[in-house]
């Protein structure tokens, strides 16, 4: 078809996204779903304007999802505002530890004995299957940076986590394939692709997360300049924090998670527990220099303006990655004859995961079955996937994965969007 005919698709698409938003809201379907099926509109099973396959494109794909995902999680450390020394972070850091490893053994079981993968191939798919999205799960994280219920600041905790944490298994599987060197008894991917590298994407977050928010500050209070240009200091940050850590052998996903933490972190030690109500209304018109060089509100200011253009980058990530979904949904990457597969993960894996990745931990037996539930699978399992593709994954295991996949989010992405607002809903009425 002809680039007008796209100008025109792209353009219908973003108009879409401005007027349907808090339609979307009030009915069980969300915007992941809305995109996903213009995809298949668009795609070989209807219009067949875009054909995408995903093995053979996985080099594109990466490079999509990974800025999808980057953003996403600075996103999410963003609106983590409360300090690390709260118990409310427990949850998600358990969340995305001792439940994210019960997640990789139990899919990695079930790939051996129920799917007859081979070992790697197996805990490759727990890998890639592991993560919650936090591009997808928005319905259902905080809605802004004061917001400290505890289910949704969980939720949030654990999808900004575990989209690093999930990479050692990931490493693990491509290694168990051949395709990576992991040391005699795995003793080189235990001290680098484990401790080294989430430890080192971490420190490299949170050292220049709070490094750039604190010279910023230091130039608006003092010298009132650095002001307006806030996009970039958030596109600056992401791009340091992230290509940093690639640069160290640390793991990119954790360290830009840990930069928006640590700059929201800056904001709060200087604010305190609530923003001044015109920074956290935004209603700045004419008085943004004045509010952003305000020694007081200058922290609050920055933050809330890096979050706001985040959000909005976050959402083209989730239309574009989305309708390229939708367009690979076709019969031979769907896996009708695993369908089992995916009750099996949302109602058995995820929820055993949970259960014992909490045990003692107080979380409510209602929160625990929410937990449970909205174990949302999406971008970041993309990303995942064909970044091991890029390894050199023998076809037939990388078409067999990537069916298993694609399925898995498709599945989830209705099942999860279906049930987001009643159960919510309901949740928030019973809270």
């Amino acid at each position: 078809m002809s680039f007008d005919f796209w100008f025109v698709i792209v353009g219908l698409l973003l108009v879409a996204m401005a007027v349907t938003g808090s339609v979307l809201k009030r009915l069980p379907l969300t915007a992941s779903m809305f995109y996903m099926g213009v995809g298949v509109l668009l795609g070989p099973l209807a219009a067949g304007a875009v054909r995408i396959d995903p093995v053979e494109h996985a080099a594109l794909l990466e490079r999509l999802t990974e800025l999808a995902v980057i953003v996403s999680l600075f996103t999410a450390g963003l609106k983590l505002r409360l300090p690390l020394s709260d118990a409310r972070w427990r949850p998600p850091i358990r969340l995305a530890s001792i439940s994210m490893t019960i997640t990789v053994a139990l899919v990695a079981a079930a790939g051996v004995f129920l799917l007859n993968l081979p070992v790697g191939a197996a805990v490759l798919l727990g890998a890639v299957l592991a993560p919650t999205d936090p591009v997808l799960a928005s319905d259902v994280q905080t809605e802004h940076a004061w917001d400290e219920e505890r289910l949704r600041f969980s939720l949030t905790g654990e999808a900004g986590l575990n989209d690093g944490t999930a990479f050692p298994f990931v490493m693990l599987g491509v290694g168990l394939l051949g395709l990576h060197e992991i040391g005699e008894y795995g003793w080189r991917w235990l001290a680098v692709d484990v401790v080294w590298a989430i430890a080192g994407g971490l420190a490299v977050g949170a050292l220049l997360g709070t490094a750039v928010a604190y010279f910023v500050l230091y130039l608006r209070r003092e010298h009132r300049e650095a002001v307006g240009l806030d996009d970039f200091l958030a596109l600056g940050l992401i791009a340091l924090s992230y290509g940093g850590a690639l640069a160290l052998h640390a793991y990119g996903f954790l360290a830009v998670f840990a930069a928006g933490v640590a700059l929201r972190r800056v904001e709060r030690r200087h604010t305190g527990d609530e923003p001044p109500e015109d920074v956290k209304s935004m209603n700045l018109v004419g008085e943004a220099e004045e509010i952003a060089t305000d020694p007081e509100k200058a922290p609050a200011y920055m933050a809330q303006a890096a979050l706001a253009f985040n959000e909005q980058l976050e959402r083209i990530g989730e239309l574009t990655v989305m309708v390229l979904v939708g367009a690979m949904l076709t019969p031979k990457y769907l896996a009708f004859d695993a369908l089992w597969f995916v009750p099996l993960l949302f109602l058995v894996v995820r929820p055993v995961s949970v259960w014992l990745g909490l045990a003692g931990s107080g979380t409510s037996a209602t929160r625990l079955n929410l937990m449970s539930w909205f174990g949302i699978r999406g971008i970041g399992s993309i990303y995942y996937l064909t970044h091991a593709v890029g390894y050199g994954l023998a076809a037939e295991t990388a078409e067999r994965l990537t069916a298993l996949t694609l399925t898995v989010v498709a599945a989830s992405v209705i099942a999860h969007g279906v049930t987001v607002t009643p159960l919510m809903k309901f949740y928030e009425r019973r809270a």
